[in-house]
């Protein structure tokens, strides 16, 4: 897949916006390829279910839904490099080059990056291997009425979280935050914190951190330490939400790509404040609407900063980066012009 061939589209990343992006480019006929890091499906597979995705009444599993889209993808001639890291972006006249970990290169004329988020992880085997067995790591709860009936477990002390211990408080038997510092009151919107001492579902936890998780297989239980005593507690659950945050993959594209404070890709409207286009921009046309700070490379789904997080937005961020690839391709040639230097 690589060496003087030059791909239509490259697709970074095999989430769900990557693996979108694929079938609708190879679909058209696209000579797609796609490279990610790990395996196919992102963050996505630890999803025990998506209730709001089209033509899923009974909800579909992350891991279910992806692994379809992939064998689509691959059925319609995507060709696919996984566990495969692109290390690196780069223009050679009218073409976009890759580079991988290994120091090969993959062209294109088109390039969607779709390399997501990595959330921020507690750092504890237990916990981590009960990943998408009721450890979920998120910055927002998509389904909340999932948990109903249960004891919900969060870790993390920030607004998101907040606002997510009450969402879950709607459906959840009890929710419980769990947090190290002292108090919310530094870190979650005085607002909110009167909100949640005020549901009488919700407690909040403070000077306490999470050590263990146990369970066969699925979540069936935490270890609690008081961070002041010492003390520790065996806690049931089968649900728990670590938000802590996240950080977008975009490192390996430091000074290729414009990204914001907190490394996310800027796309569109948002680079041309003032209608003014951005520092570099080497055409007149302005940047289409997931287009990025390079004419030709498009962002979709968690990496591009104001998405929406949920499998079903970057499905459709995936698609839309292709119908874009080929309004611009459509709009080139009547113009008599090629790809944009």
């Amino acid at each position: 897949m690589t060496g003087p061939e030059i791909y239509d589209v490259a697709v970074i990343g095999a989430g769900p916006a990557g693996l979108a992006a694929a079938v609708s480019a190879a679909a058209d006929g696209l000579k797609t390829t796609v490279v990610d890091a790990y395996a196919a499906g992102g963050s996505a597979v630890a999803s025990p279910v998506i209730q709001n995705y089209p033509g899923f009444a009974d909800g579909v599993s992350g891991a279910e839904l992806t692994r379809r889209i992939y064998e689509q993808a691959k059925r319609l001639g995507a060709i696919f490099a996984l566990t495969t890291p692109a290390v690196g972006l780069s223009s050679r006249g009218a073409v976009r080059a890759v580079t991988l970990a290994e120091g090969a290169t993959i062209s294109a004329h088109a390039v969607v990056i779709a390399t997501g988020i990595a959330y921020r992880t507690l750092g504890i085997p237990s916990v981590d291997k009960l990943t998408g067995a009721g450890v979920h790591y998120a910055d927002v709860v998509s389904e909340p009425a999932a948990m109903a009936g249960q004891e919900v477990f969060i870790v993390g002390a920030t607004a998101a979280a907040g606002q997510a211990a009450l969402d879950l408080a709607k459906h959840a038997t009890n929710v419980t935050m769990v947090v190290r510092a002292g108090s919310i009151a530094s870190s979650v919107p005085a607002g909110l914190a009167k909100e949640i001492d005020r549901t009488r579902n919700v407690r909040v936890r403070v000077n306490t951190q999470v050590i263990e998780a146990f369970g066969e297989g699925r979540l069936e239980g935490l270890r609690l330490r008081h961070r002041v005593s010492g003390t520790t507690e065996a806690a049931r659950t089968r649900s728990l939400f670590v938000m802590m945050g996240a950080d977008p993959n975009t490192e390996w594209l430091k000074g290729s790509l414009l990204r914001d404070e907190d490394g996310y890709l800027v796309t569109g409207d948002e680079l041309v404040p003032g209608r003014r286009l951005p520092h570099g921009w080497p055409t007149e046309r302005a940047p289409l609407l997931l287009e990025t700070s390079v004419p030709h490379v498009f962002a979709a789904g968690d990496v591009r900063r104001g998405a929406v997080r949920r499998v079903s937005s970057a499905i459709l961020e995936g698609s839309l980066a292709i119908a874009l690839v080929r309004q611009l391709v459509r709009q080139e040639a009547e113009h008599g012009v090629g790809a944009a230097r």
